[in-house]
């Protein structure tokens, strides 16, 4: 094919992230290793949704988030495997091309859209939590001070809109800007080993305040009063959701490890931690703050506290998680642009053969993010928004459709059978859970 023809996602998938150079030595650039998948795949999974996972404890109750938990790993693993095999099946790499294989432009057109959506808000939410961190929150009338007034009183330079900037420049921009996910795997190793970190901490404050008789009793199971107390419960599903939604990197890291099967093990392991992680954090934090942990569970780490030691591991988990976040946002930001570059700019050549359009994109949607950190101010409605919609569809309602359209002719009876109960489950869930949003939304207003 001449280098003249427009590309498809499925041609643009061929190079799903930018090689070093675009010289004829691409060929014999190094498979990527197991490890470094399950450092990246692990990294894109743990960002900010795991500061709510304690909040849907207080929802579910213990013993039913840790099967929620335990269900949607799971169907994320078994959703994962239905698109590597189509992948192999077809003859594209990219979770685009397999959408365009099986439904048309339209089908590539809906996951980039949901990408899109999905990873941008992911970027956006980032950005708020490390405002927050940094330079302080209000919540509910309640002003939280950032680490940096608390250390140096409040100024201009510490303030949220210029503490944010130098994070973008010095921190982001260069990490955006590397070419391929395997450069990212130093930088993700830190990011999971951050994360571990906070998860250590959060146990030995909760095992501390066990010893002392300070815990919380946690509710094994939800407290239900009313109809309207158990369709809330739905209202849980999307933020566990948004946390194993990780799908959009699955071909880009997948593609730099050359073989399928070193993918799917990458993968099981990285559900493996990331689910011990999330029911790690969402139990020690439920101990520590009981009934009064907040929807992002760092906003509670700023409570004042009695001793210097815990207001330094306060502050240790509050600057460690910010970290993580920075580290993260690259990864995200990968899958983003690939897929709004395969959306918008469809007819012009492969980005791996455009610097400058690769440049300007990536500095556009720096800087988009930014501005939209800046202005909103919160994140749990987002969570909400984006496990019900773009994400469910991502992670469990796109790859389950893809089963069942079959254009290949490999799906098994009990692939079909698994696939439609994955969509039927996906959609219903979500369904009931953006109705009781909307209706508390509504009720609360009147």
């Amino acid at each position: 094919m001449s280098s003249s023809s427009s590309p498809s996602p499925t041609t643009e998938a061929k190079t799903p992230l930018l090689p070093e150079t675009t010289t004829a030595s691409e060929v014999s650039i190094k498979p990527a290793s197991i490890s470094s998948a399950v450092f990246n795949v692990s990294t894109t999974m743990v960002g900010a949704g795991i500061m709510a996972i304690p909040a849907t404890l207080k929802v579910l109750g213990v013993i039913p988030a840790f099967v929620l938990i335990v269900v949607v790993a799971w169907l994320a693993e078994i959703s994962v495997e239905f698109l590597l095999r189509f992948t192999r099946a077809g003859e594209t790499s990219s979770y685009a091309g397999v959408m365009e294989e099986s439904f048309g432009r339209l089908g590539s057109v809906a996951i980039q859209i949901a990408v899109l959506v999905t990873n941008l808000g992911c970027l956006i939410v980032y950005l708020i939590i490390i405002g927050d961190v940094l330079s302080g929150s209000k919540h509910e009338g309640t002003i939280h001070l950032g680490i940096l007034e608390e250390w140096f009183g409040s100024h201009w330079w510490n303030s949220r809109v210029f503490a944010l900037l130098i994070i973008v420049v010095f921190i982001m921009l260069p990490l955006v800007l590397l070419r391929r996910v395997e450069s990212l795997k130093f930088s993700s190793a830190i990011a999971v080993l951050l994360a571990v970190m906070f998860v250590a901490i959060c146990s030995v404050m909760a095992i501390s305040a066990f010893l002392r008789g300070e815990t919380k009793s946690p509710n094994l199971f939800p407290q239900l009063s009313n109809n309207s107390s158990f369709f809330n419960l739905f209202t849980a599903v999307p933020v566990i959701v948004t946390a194993f939604t990780f799908h959009f990197n699955v071909h880009p890291i997948g593609f730099e490890l050359g073989k399928t099967s070193d993918m799917i093990s990458a993968t099981r392991i990285s559900l493996v931690l990331c689910a011990a992680t999330y029911f790690a954090i969402g139990l020690f934090g439920y101990l520590l703050f009981g009934e009064s942990i907040m929807a992002d569970i760092l906003v509670n780490f700023d409570q004042h506290s009695g001793s210097e030691i815990g207001a330094l591991l306060n502050n240790i988990i509050r600057l460690s998680y910010v970290l993580h976040l920075m580290l993260v946002f690259p990864l995200l930001n990968f899958s983003l642009r690939v897929n709004i570059d395969g959306l918008f700019f469809r007819k012009k050549k492969l980005l791996a053969e455009d610097s400058n359009r690769f440049l300007l994109l990536t500095v556009i949607l720096l800087a988009f993010t930014y501005l939209a950190a800046i202005a909103i101010p919160s994140i749990w409605a987002f969570f909400q928004l984006v496990g019900s919609t773009s994400a469910v569809c991502i992670a469990f309602i796109f790859p389950g459709a893809i089963v069942l359209r079959d254009v290949h002719g490999i799906s098994t009876t009990k692939d079909k059978i698994m696939a439609t109960t994955i969509v039927i489950l996906a959609v219903v869930t979500s369904t009931i859970a953006i109705s009781t949003n909307i209706f508390n939304l509504t009720g609360n207003k009147s």
